[in-house]
């Protein structure tokens, strides 16, 4: 039998890495994605060494114009049985709207939005084919709500889990699972970048912090299980509760308060 893989994208670090791990020891093949190639091939050594893993190492920058076909191009030249995608990969900026210069901005809806779809879109369709196959976004919980002083991000994530709970009804009865997986503030360098010159309040406090390791077991449970969205943590899910509790002018008043910095950052996973 052919080995399935597991295409896991923003794999260098943080939650993407972090799910590399979990599906190398589920028994899955690897295809590990992100710029810093260096960092992936000393995953790809480390999974290797721990679980025999076989990976394919792609360093590439996605948002660039042949970011997306190079990768897909990449895997369907070697003929590998893609049977898991992780998008993985994202962007944060913080700081107020017009602060910042819109480049960087469109950047992150490139990343966000464009790769994630255009990657969805590129493997989903062999997935229904061989009816079994599990998709797996990396939202968060800024998707439930705007974002002031992250107003990019956080419409950017509204999209991921929108788009996420369309498809996982889509496919209904097609053995394909979707799901959007909702963290927190978490404990990685993506959260540490995406404020680098600035410490939004969100970023000060210890309440409600996850780890990463736990973030993406929670993940992989939740596609494994089919659920359309998963928020981590019994914090996280108070959290998103109270806050689809609260008219919406409180909400965004809330969102601006946990967002306010001293100025802008930002961040490439």
């Amino acid at each position: 039998m052919r080995r399935a893989y597991a295409v896991v994208t923003g794999a260098s670090s943080g939650i993407g890495r972090e799910l590399a791990k979990v599906l190398a020891r589920e028994g899955y093949a690897l295809v590990l994605v992100a710029r810093r190639t260096e960092a992936l091939r000393e995953l790809a050594d480390a999974l290797l060494q721990a679980h025999g893993t076989p990976s394919v190492v792609v360093g590439v920058d996605l948002v660039t114009p042949e970011g997306v076909d190079e990768l897909v191009r990449e895997v369907r030249t070697r003929g590998l049985d893609v049977e898991v995608l992780v998008n993985s990969a994202g962007s944060g900026l913080a700081g107020a709207f017009t602060s910042l210069s819109v480049e960087p901005q469109l950047a992150m809806i490139d990343l966000n939005v464009r790769v994630l779809t255009a990657l969805t879109h590129a493997f989903l369709p062999a997935l229904v084919t061989r009816r079994r196959g599990y998709v797996l976004h990396l939202a968060s919980m800024a998707a439930f709500q705007p974002g002031p002083l992250m107003a990019v991000y956080y419409a950017t994530k509204a999209y991921v889990l929108s788009f996420s709970h369309a498809l996982h009804e889509e496919m209904r009865g097609t053995g394909v699972h979707v799901t959007a997986l909702c963290p927190g503030y978490t404990e990685t360098e993506f959260a540490a970048r995406a404020a680098e010159d600035s410490r939004p309040r969100l970023f000060q406090g210890s309440f409600g912090r996850s780890e990463p390791r736990v973030v993406a077991e929670v993940g992989w449970r939740a596609v494994r299980r089919n659920q359309a969205q998963v928020v981590p943590g019994l914090r996280g899910v108070l959290g998103t509760w109270f806050m689809r509790l609260l008219p919406r002018p409180l909400q965004v008043r809330m969102a601006r308060y946990i967002n306010t910095s001293t100025g802008p950052g930002v961040s490439r996973a």
